[in-house]
């Protein structure tokens, strides 16, 4: 363990955690903007969903892990571990569970501002985010199914044009 953090306030460890989170989505872009001026957007998508295979599946498995979450823990245990994601902490988000549903939205994604900020054409992230969330779910638990809402590039919510929404249900 790093002995400076234990030296840290609660403060500046949330700072930490909220800069670690910036570098890391940082990180995330640059790599796939280096891929994509080399191979293209198709190439880079390829890289970014293989990626995403594994990374969501760890990260899921430790957040689950670190909030000692049962096997099944259902659309609650869903929604604590995806506050806790990385993600979380960049970007504006929203959750609604009724019922047997939990729909997560986006309010204000930092990937596709920073995309716009650059001139750069939008981040058709569906592909990856059908990757990214179902996975997420079934390793909190195997009974959830996930299912787009809109999301670039089909986005059926224009007031959110920039954001996503996802409905992911608990199958009895």
């Amino acid at each position: 363990m790093n002995e400076e953090l234990r030296k840290l306030s609660r403060e500046q460890l949330i700072e930490l955690v909220e800069i670690y989170s910036k570098d890391w989505l940082a990180c995330d872009g640059l790599w796939f903007q280096a891929v994509e001026k080399r191979h293209g957007m198709d190439g880079a998508m390829d890289c970014d969903k293989e990626i995403w295979r594994s990374f969501t599946v760890i990260e899921a498995g430790r957040i689950k892990e670190f909030l000692k979450l049962p096997d099944r823990s259902g659309l609650e245990g869903l929604e604590k571990a995806m506050r806790m994601r990385l993600y979380a902490n960049l970007n504006d988000e929203e959750y609604i569970i009724e019922g047997d549903t939990l729909t997560y939205r986006t309010l204000n994604c930092r990937v596709q501002r920073a995309r716009s900020r650059k001139g750069m054409e939008w981040h058709p992230c569906k592909a990856v985010g059908e990757i990214e969330y179902a996975d997420f779910a079934r390793v909190i638990d195997d009974r959830i199914d996930c299912r787009c809402i809109s999301c670039y590039p089909d986005i059926t919510e224009e007031e959110r044009k920039g954001c996503c929404a996802w409905v992911f249900t608990l199958r009895a």
